[in-house]
């Protein structure tokens, strides 16, 4: 049977040209055969944990994971009947992850232990040394940039000029992270900020982080935002309040924002409107089980008869750098990393970051910066 598993991985493979045990950098290395049937019967969950266990490698993950989307593997697979058992064994211990509706039924039946499982909790530590200086854990902006720590601030400067921020403007920042969008726009800009998480570790760290600047870091969810503000802001959060949200959402900016109020919506986007996300990156990364990448018309949906689209900019190719130069950081604090975390979730990341930017690379998946106005801008958006 495992010789089965392996030339359908192997002709499969090919089709992407991608050969096992070649020498290009997007070729694999085989570590145990017990990789042929996990990455067919396990799904995307397979061959990520897979990898994660260090049944294979390679040394330009994210470009094997470009080849295998631009050429459809998913869609090439063809079941057979002797793979039923296997898929079976293999699917039915993360049905709340491949089949999301059952989510709600089996969550009666969850352990403590089982939920546990599933999500790593990393620390300000971690992320200290993966990301850039302001720990931004989001899309850089590359078009001038050589670095992280430069493609972030041109995020954060291009982000505030978008939004038009002036001194004495109350912004609004939903899901603030560790401050660093409110820490440049408040020393850069003159205004002050309302930044809301419901990450207590995340709130200890902006806090401190913008100590005597007019700050304030809050913990709680989104849906109890209160108080008016002229400006919103929203990096990388979108993504994990779910489609069945997603009017709740902008309904909560409708609400909170001044009449000529501007808000800035970035999100990682998906060209088709899906039902689920990727389940190896629910089971191990996002811990939201509402995690999903929104569509152009669902995006649309919630903001219609609330805002006017004034901007809506895509520079998806910039992830794939912004994920490829997190992951050298990873890879170059690894001693440390593992020390700390342990093997397993080392190459957790690893997938994680190379897996991404292949996504992006490939053009999978996209990054939407949009610029809504509450009545719209007389004159227009022209500045980016």
């Amino acid at each position: 049977m495992s010789d089965r598993y392996a030339k359908l991985v192997a002709d499969l493979l090919a089709a992407a040209d991608i050969k096992i045990g070649g020498t290009r950098p997007w070729d694999i290395a085989v570590r145990d055969p017990r990789f042929y049937k996990r990455a067919i019967a396990g799904g995307a969950i397979g061959l990520g944990e897979s990898f994660m266990d260090g049944f294979w490698d390679c040394a330009a993950l994210d470009q094997a994971i470009a080849r295998m989307l631009h050429a459809d593997l998913r869609d090439k697979l063809q079941l057979k009947p002797w793979m039923a058992a296997d898929i079976i064994a293999a699917q039915l211990p993360n049905l709340r992850y491949v089949w999301p509706g059952l989510r709600p039924f089996l969550s009666r039946f969850r352990s403590l232990k089982a939920v546990a499982e599933t999500h790593y909790e990393a620390g300000n530590d971690f992320y200290a040394v993966v990301l850039d200086k302001r720990m931004i854990y989001s899309c850089g902006y590359w078009a001038a940039a050589k670095t992280l720590d430069e493609a972030e601030h041109a995020k954060l400067s291009m982000s505030c000029r978008k939004l038009d921020l002036r001194p004495g403007q109350r912004v609004l920042d939903i899901g603030c992270g560790w401050g660093g969008f409110a820490k440049y726009a408040a020393e850069n800009f003159g205004v002050s900020v309302v930044g809301y998480t419901i990450s207590a570790e995340q709130r200890a760290h902006a806090t401190e982080n913008c100590k005597g600047l007019p700050i304030e870091i809050r913990l709680d969810d989104y849906r109890n935002i209160t108080g008016r503000y002229d400006r919103a802001a929203s990096f990388g959060m979108f993504e994990h309040v779910g489609r069945g949200n997603f009017d709740a959402y902008m309904q909560v900016v409708d609400r909170t924002l001044t009449d000529d109020g501007l808000f800035l919506l970035e999100t990682v986007g998906d060209d088709v409107s899906n039902s689920r996300c990727n389940p190896w990156f629910q089971k191990y990364i996002f811990s939201a089980p509402t995690s999903m990448f929104p569509s152009i018309k669902e995006i649309a949906a919630s903001a219609e008869r609330r805002f006017t689209v004034e901007d809506w900019h895509n520079f998806g190719a910039d992830y794939a750098p912004t994920l490829r130069a997190w992951n050298d950081n990873l890879v170059a604090h690894r001693d440390w990393v593992v020390s700390r975390y342990g093997e397993r979730f080392y190459r957790m990341y690893m997938f994680y970051f190379l897996s991404c930017a292949g996504a992006f690379e490939a053009r999978v998946y996209q990054m939407w910066q949009i610029l809504f106005a509450k009545r719209g801008l007389a004159a227009g958006f022209r500045a980016r």
